[in-house]
């Protein structure tokens, strides 16, 4: 599951984003970007991700990311509590037999006792909740292990059209006074933001070594109507009622159509961050559902 507009990779953890994202799962697959290549050329760099890897993915989604790792050569367990969107990731990921998915979330998984080389969550962890994920994390990974976080972040340029300035006042009349509603952050203000796992999910309990942050641009292309099914596939749009979701999807739309020659952009940072499981003689407190 992914819906990392924003870089706050910490908020609404307890939300069933299983169910909201499930709701459209082809939309989803067809209009999220995919990780760009060079993304997953620096995860094996930095890791030593190999074909004798043992990989666990936490919030495969459709397997956008899931294809990628598959690709590298290693065992991958993906978990996914969207019924749906773990189905469709299953019929796209039918020719791998090196991958299993498993229809939970992270905090309910039963590990059975296997420890994995590599944990990543792509635009994920964020629903993850924090008091349990960090602690998780550790417990799951072979010493010496890694952790790696994967994300789109949602940028804007300066001078650069971007659609939500475009349909502010839509946005205002539809659904008005809704805090979420806002200009994505600036693309060098994301780039600066390089150390740590990120806000507000810091590394509180010193359970990794410090992280190796990359950060990786990429721009999507959308008529309208495709722009549209990308709002449609995330949760900030999901969560509004159909009642006023739909006629504002649709208005900005028309306005893509009408005054942005039926073309838009949307821009991101592909993000990866990656830190490895300190080595120390503590031994873990298992966070395992009984």
């Amino acid at each position: 599951m992914s819906d990392t507009s924003r870089p706050d990779l910490g908020r609404e953890f307890n939300r069933d984003l299983g169910r909201v994202f499930n709701e459209v799962p082809e939309v989803y697959d067809r209009v999220r970007p995919a990780y760009p290549d060079e993304l997953f050329e620096d995860l094996v760099a930095i890791t030593g991700v190999d074909q004798r890897s043992s990989i666990l993915e936490v919030g495969c989604g459709t397997g956008q990311a899931t294809r990628s790792l598959a690709a590298l050569g290693g065992s991958v367990t993906a978990l996914e509590p969207g019924e749906g969107l773990a189905a469709l990731a299953r019929q796209k990921l039918d020719a791998f037999t090196n991958v299993e998915i498993e229809t939970t979330t992270l905090e309910q998984w039963h590990d059975c006792g296997r420890r994995f080389d590599i944990l990543v969550a792509a635009s994920s962890w964020h629903w993850v909740d924090p008091s349990v994920g960090w602690r998780r994390a550790y417990d799951v990974l072979s010493p010496g292990g890694w952790l790696a976080l994967l994300g789109n972040v949602v940028v804007r340029r300066p001078g650069e059209l971007e659609v939500y300035a475009e349909t502010a006042d839509l946005h205002d009349r539809f659904c008005p006074g809704n805090s979420d509603w806002g200009d994505p952050p600036l693309e060098d203000e994301v780039r600066w933001n390089t150390e740590g796992w990120g806000p507000p999910n810091e590394n509180r309990d010193g359970l990794f070594e410090p992280t190796v942050v990359r950060w990786y641009p990429i721009v999507q292309w959308f008529d309208g109507q495709g722009f549209a099914d990308l709002l449609r596939s995330q949760s900030l749009y999901r969560n509004l009622d159909p009642d006023v979701r739909e006629p504002l999807l649709d208005a900005i739309a028309e306005h893509i159509r009408s005054h942005l020659d039926d073309r838009a952009s949307r821009r991101y940072l592909s993000m990866l961050r990656a830190g490895r499981r300190r080595s120390d003689k503590r031994t873990p407190t298992s966070t395992a559902p009984a």
